[in-house]
């Protein structure tokens, strides 16, 4: 019987909601949100005034991790997905393009950018080619991506790529 009874009274017990998950709120979190939006694609060039791709930069699973989806005029697209890990306190990022494979890069902000590097193709004799990327915010609300590549494990870098985000609103 008083066994019953503890199984009663234990049924009838409220359970203990479990502890919500912490939040991914706070400058290192959102160290990377000046990159989010709806973006045209363009060279970073003098004279190259042709958009090369669209890009959507999102916020999601809860605000911990930032998506884009990279949209080609010519060529096949691609995913990305950073988030900040607070373990390691760097930021990480994961590309998978329209190719077998995928790539890694690890980073963090600095001085109001963000830069991201990992081993990202070969160079023409075969060399793994490091790349670093630089994301900057600028004045009038645009984001440069400025990619260098390094055959010598970052001894010495040269322009890899040098694109300009334009928001969408701006050049419609």
């Amino acid at each position: 019987m008083a066994l019953l009874i503890a199984q009663t009274v234990a049924a009838e017990a409220p359970a203990t909601p479990p502890a919500p998950p912490p939040s991914c709120e706070g400058a290192s979190y959102e160290a990377f949100d000046f990159w989010v939006g709806e973006w045209d694609v363009y060279p970073n060039a003098e004279g190259a005034p042709d958009k090369v791709a669209e890009s959507r930069i999102e916020k999601v699973s809860a605000g911990c991790a930032i998506r884009e989806t990279w949209m080609p005029l010519q060529g096949r697209g691609g995913t990305s997905l950073s988030a900040y890990d607070p373990k390691t306190e760097g930021w990480h990022q994961l590309w998978v393009g329209g190719q077998p494979g995928r790539v890694f890069f690890d980073g963090g902000a600095v001085e109001g950018s963000m830069i991201l590097t990992g081993y990202w193709g070969k160079a023409q004799d075969g060399t793994p080619l490091l790349v670093r990327m630089t994301y900057s915010l600028r004045e009038d609300g645009s984001v440069r991506q400025h990619g260098q590549a390094s055959k010598d494990q970052g001894l010495s870098w040269a322009d890899y790529f040098d694109l300009i985000y334009r928001p969408k609103d701006a050049t419609e």
